[in-house]
């Protein structure tokens, strides 16, 4: 994927671009600090488990893939912004994959996760694999419904009691849309 320069509307300048193996530290970086800003992620502040080793190695592997991808938003060669999109690996199924988003609450508001998913639709069209993109999102989680809905992910299913946060049980939204 080529790299992008985008100017935000706040004067800033957002470069997109594919994760590289020398940003395997910032990277499990970025997913330490992330995990405590909101309870919307699968994972909490320093839960997310990769080692080093195995971060390098699935960026090796999004790199290498033609159904994964690994992109990262950053503004002044701060990770400011992180979309992974995994295909399924079964050949009846390789069309077909889930991707998450995140950007830390400093940066949000400035389109950065528009600019992601925007990229990554792109992506999956410009190729001949992805033909349908899934997401989870939980329930309460307004906002990026929203932003999912504009890009023109529908709702396709809700599972009960996904997410167990401080003694509270929250659903989760499925929700996809097809490239083709």
């Amino acid at each position: 994927m080529p790299t992008e320069t985008i100017s935000l509307d706040n004067g800033a300048l957002l470069t997109i671009r594919d994760a590289q193996v020398q940003d395997a530290v910032a990277l499990l970086r970025y997913l330490d600090t992330i995990g405590g800003e909101t309870d919307f992620l699968t994972f909490g502040a320093y839960e997310f488990s990769h080692s080093l080793e195995e971060e390098e190695a699935y960026i090796q592997e999004c790199l290498h893939t033609d159904n994964k991808l690994l992109i990262l938003g950053l503004i002044n060669d701060e990770i400011v912004g992180v979309l992974h999109f995994t295909g399924e690996a079964k050949r009846r199924m390789r069309h077909s994959g889930e991707f998450g988003v995140s950007v830390p609450k400093a940066h949000w508001g400035l389109g950065i996760g528009s600019h992601l998913i925007r990229t990554m639709i792109e992506w999956a069209k410009a190729g001949e694999v992805i033909r349908k993109i899934n997401l989870r999102v939980r329930s309460d989680n307004v906002r990026a419904i929203r932003l999912y809905e504009k890009f023109g992910f529908t709702r396709e299913g809700e599972i009960s009691r996904e997410f167990l946060i401080d003694g509270i049980f929250y659903s989760n939204i499925f929700m996809g849309m097809p490239i083709d």
